[in-house]
């Protein structure tokens, strides 16, 4: 039997981890909640531009969901290795786990997850979130974290990213999500000028704010290239190191840039090409409604007495006297 029966009593239990994101859950449902709700009027919109309002709103709900989502993900740039490694500090217990690294623009989150879970009569399943967005201190976090005693894994992960390190990586990417996290809200705000633009029926003007949509999107692509690609310190456990490769996050956003430019460009493009078929696509074409509502509100022939009223001259109508009473 050995000293607090083999464990050490300032160590915490895992936290315990929440099945998802709530701030991803609640921008979804929002906009989930939106879509459901222009479904439900779907049916009032007549003939085939109920297909062509249907692609609109789907694609611009799309759009603006995305742009606003990956400003809280935390999978722009991930990496996992699995690995043989000491577990506590002051301790020489090794554990075999899973380690993940993953990289927003707001901060690091570092997982530790044993194969199996059950270790050592401990649950190794940690999921640890330290930030270095506007109001945050990395350096902090990663104090509070040595304080709790958090694995050595973690911790060694953690102290890559700090502003002690030599490696120097938390200025490059803290700077990169800063001005990455900026110019994806002034594409929020692009989007939502372009849906405005659509809605007042300026097509051309809607298309050149969503150009500019897509142009921003890119650049924050751009911002954040530009601290993936320096150089870095190698995460090394044992043999074996940690290396990560760009997220669900930044594929997902270039996928949205791309379609915002393709659309753009297009809506440009028809404008001044054949301007009838993009007043088609957004319900604009009305000579055929407002022919088909004259046709209907002219009767089908003249009567005889609108015919005599019309046709009789002027010479031949008969003069009417007053008699004072």
């Amino acid at each position: 039997m050995t000293l607090w029966n083999g464990s050490y009593p300032f160590y915490p239990g895992a936290n315990a981890c929440f099945p998802f994101d709530t701030t991803r859950a609640v921008i979804v449902t929002v906009f989930l909640s939106i879509l459901v709700t222009f479904i439900i009027i779907l049916p009032g919109i007549r003939g085939r531009g109920r297909l062509f309002w249907f692609l609109r709103l789907v694609l611009g709900l799309f759009m603006g969901a995305v742009v606003l989502t990956v400003q809280f993900t935390r999978d722009w740039e991930t990496g996992w290795v699995q690995a043989n490694t000491s577990y506590k500090a002051f301790s020489h217990v090794q554990v075999n786990a899973d380690i993940g690294l993953h990289i927003g623009l707001a901060g690091v989150n570092i997982t530790l997850r044993g194969n199996p879970v059950k270790q050592i009569n401990e649950t190794i399943n940690y999921n640890e979130h330290f930030p270095w967005n506007f109001g945050a201190d990395y350096d902090r976090s990663y104090s509070e974290g040595l304080e709790k005693g958090l694995p050595s894994p973690i911790l060694y992960v953690a102290e890559k990213f700090s502003t002690q390190s030599p490696c120097g990586m938390h200025r490059q990417y803290r700077i990169a999500g800063h001005y990455a996290s900026l110019v994806l809200w002034l594409a929020f705000c692009t989007w939502l000028m372009s849906i405005l633009l659509f809605s007042m029926s300026i097509l051309l003007y809607g298309g050149h704010m969503l150009l500019l949509t897509a142009t921003l999107i890119l650049f924050s692509l751009l911002l954040f290239f530009t601290a993936r690609n320096t150089l870095k310190c190698p995460i090394q456990f044992g043999p074996v190191s940690l290396r990560t490769d760009y997220g669900e996050s930044f594929w997902l956003t270039l996928a949205t840039g791309l379609l915002c430019l393709l659309l753009g460009l297009g809506i440009i493009v028809l404008n001044s090409v054949q301007p009838e078929k993009l007043k088609l696509i957004f319900s604009l074409d009305k000579s055929s409604e407002e022919e088909v509502w004259d046709k209907s509100c002219l009767p089908a022939e003249p009567s005889c007495s609108a015919q005599d009223v019309l046709m009789v001259p002027l010479g031949e109508l008969c003069h009417v006297t007053a008699t004072p009473l």
